[in-house]
């Protein structure tokens, strides 16, 4: 069974900057072991943080190459729209809209470097888990 997965965009980010298990993540994606789900939300949190070249300083990858990159990516996502707002949920509100994201796709797990604050939700959703990529990761290989 395909895992319906949010990625949230500090693992994207982390796979720009090399960190291992954000990698492994993002080629279970461009793989199809995995399908990522995107919204209007995490799109535009992506385009925000691919725009910050300071973020970026000690990136392997030049602008062109993680703007292209998130291209190629997009392309494996599945676009979701979001018709409901749980609200309030996360202390963070600029969090929210990833479990939003998360509980209309049906996914069955948001990966988030993130752990501790998307793991106190106020609402709770059974199906629906929190990892790190590491965990991820580890429950993926054979």
């Amino acid at each position: 069974m395909l895992r319906r997965v949010v990625v949230d965009t500090n693992v994207f980010v982390g796979a720009c900057l090399g960190t291992g298990a954000a990698n492994a993540v993002l080629a279970a994606c461009l793989e199809g072991r995995l399908q990522p789900l995107m919204g209007a939300a995490l799109f535009s949190e992506h385009e925000d943080l691919l725009a910050r070249e300071a973020l970026f300083r000690n990136c392997r990858l030049t602008h062109a190459e993680r703007e292209h990159l998130f291209d190629i990516y997009l392309s494996c996502c599945e676009w979701i729209r979001v018709y409901y707002a749980w609200r309030p949920n996360l202390r963070d509100e600029g969090d929210n809209h990833v479990v939003e994201l998360a509980v209309a796709g049906g996914a069955h797990g948001i990966v988030t470097r993130n752990l501790r604050d998307l793991q106190r939700m106020e609402l709770r959703f059974p199906a629906l888990r929190v990892l790190s990529p590491e965990t991820l990761i580890k429950e993926l290989l054979p």
